[in-house]
Parts: structure tokens; sequence; C-alpha cells
């Protein structure tokens, strides 16, 4: 039986997390009374006393947790942006060259953001393959529902009274310092982060992360590109779909309340859209930590997940 710690299980990554594992057989929740979920002893308590520990936290909270172990056996799956970047800490991306074999061998896993996963599922592929410079500017817009915002934005969006502005689209991270960036460039292996349009819209959950290629941009035709990705993902939870039949049309909700996600090519040898689909809170957030549970658990690495 494996001990699990969900340190900031009120919140929405964290209780999708807790929905998700509350009916498995093969673990043990820890869990605390309501009035001690935030004293820091108690919290310490429970995560030197977990196998793993998910920390669903803002990043200070994060860091200050990691800070409580005192022992060797404990492995944390961070979903902040505390450690994604930091040395001795694995990107919980298994299906990236060699992460699948640094996660089972690691203690300190960072999982990836939600607009980062689908931008470097996107890219690390087409660089390692050498079609890609590394030197490449690129541009990216990421659609996403408005869970992703947290409790707050929740709130604000399932308001009867809420305001006119929210019943659009809404674009943000306008300064370019949107905190998924350093992720985007360095595990993709870029020189440069790229230009990044987040667009918040009022439905509930998914995502849809765009990169736009010009013919100059790569070495390689839209095929090429295709074939990379049949190659590059032969797992379950990340795939290639050479063809999708959406009337024309291509909706950020088409994964929503799942944990895989959907690469596919559109356009042509000129103009090239590389698009990623899933869910914000699934193979963005609490699907792709559960993924990595199972993973360090040595069991199959989609139990318990929707796909």
């Amino acid at each position: 039986m494996t001990n699990i710690f969900i340190d900031g299980s009120a919140g929405t990554t964290g209780l999708r997390i807790y929905d998700r594992l509350s009916t498995r057989e093969d673990i043990s929740l820890i869990k605390l009374p309501e009035n001690l979920r935030k004293d820091d002893n108690t919290r310490a308590d429970a995560i030197n006393s977990a196998d793993i520990v998910f920390l669903c936290l803002p990043d200070d909270a994060a860091r200050q947790a990691v800070s409580f172990i005192k022992n060797d056996k404990t492995a944390i799956i961070d979903t902040s942006t505390a450690h994604r970047v930091c040395d001795g800490w694995v990107y919980g991306f298994p299906e990236l060259t060699g992460k699948r074999e640094a996660i089972i061998n690691s203690k300190r896993i960072a999982n990836p953001g939600c607009h980062a996963s689908g931008f470097i599922a996107l890219i690390k592929p087409l660089i390692e393959a050498g079609v890609l410079d590394v030197n490449a500017a690129l541009s990216c817009f990421s659609l996403t529902g408005y869970s992703g915002g947290g409790k707050k934005m929740i709130a604000d969006y399932e308001n009867t009274d809420k305001s006119n502005l929210l019943k659009a689209p809404r674009q943000y991270g306008l300064t370019q310092q949107h905190k998924h960036l350093k992720e985007m460039q360095m595990i993709s292996g870029l020189q440069t982060a790229p230009t990044f349009c987040p667009v918040v819209a009022d439905f509930y959950s998914g995502m849809e992360v765009t990169v736009t290629l010009f013919k100059k941009d790569i070495k390689a035709s839209i095929d090429n590109i295709k074939e990379i990705y049949k190659n590059y993902y032969n797992g379950r939870l990340v795939r290639f779909c050479d063809a999708v039949d959406e009337g024309g049309f291509l909706s950020a909700a088409a994964l929503s309340g799942k944990d895989d996600m959907q690469l596919t090519v559109n356009g042509n040898d000129e103009r090239i859209l590389l698009v990623a689909r899933y869910d914000n809170l699934g193979k963005g957030a609490s699907g792709a930590a559960i993924q990595n549970m199972n993973i360090l658990m040595g069991v199959d690495e989609t139990i318990g997940l929707v796909f």
C-alpha cells in the first residue's frame, strides 16, 4: 500500500487529484482535519509519513513544504511553478525523451504547466529531429477554460451577474512575462522564449495550444512533421491524429474531462499550424500528476485516468 498526501487538497488541482484517487485500492490517502490543514507541524508530519506527496500550492508554500522533508524516502510531485526549471528536479512529462526513466529514479518531480505542456509537446520533437533550429523565434497562442484560474476565477465566471467582459474571450499575459515561459523555452531547448498569447474563455475546461510556422522556419514538409510526431509519440496519453473532422473547426473543449493529449498538424507547406488539445486540468495538471505518481509506483501509468 502506497501512502499518499495531497498538500493543498482544497484547490482545483488538488480536488481533481483527490477525486481520481479516492476510489483506488492500492493507495492510502493521508487526510488532515480541516482545522489543521494549514498547520505547519501537522503538514510536516504528513509529508514525512507519505511515500508520495502532491504539492498543490502557491510557489512559496511549495518551497516551504519541500523544506519540511527530513527523510530520503518521500517523493514529491510539485504542481506549482516553483521547481520546473530547478536543478535536481525532473520535468514530469514522461513522453519526452529520457523523462520516464528519470522520473522512475527521482524523488523530485516538477509537474508541467498547462500551457507549457502543449507547446513543449509540439516543439521538443522537432528540435530533437533537427528540423527546427534552437534559435527559431516562435509564436504561440493558447485557448483555455476558466478552471485554470483557480477558485476565484471559477466563481467569477459562474456568477449569474458576471461582467459582460467575461462573456467573450480575454487575452492575458500581456507583458510577455507569463510564468510558463521559462519552462517553455528551457524544456523545449529554445534559445529564446516564444511570444505567447494565452486566452481564457467562458467554458469550464479544455485547452488548445497552437504554434504557427512559416516554410522558412523549418527544414521539413508538413508530411515530414506528421511523421516525426507519429514516431515520437507511441503511448496512450499523447497521440498524433492525422485527421480531425469537426466541420472545419477545432474546439478547445474537445478533450474536456479527459487526461490525454491530441496533436494535429494543419495548414500547408507554406504556413503550418501545430496544435495540441487536452484538458487544462487533465494532461495539463492533475492527470499528468497522477500519471507521474503511477510511474513512481511502478504500475500502469494510465490507472485512474480518463482517455
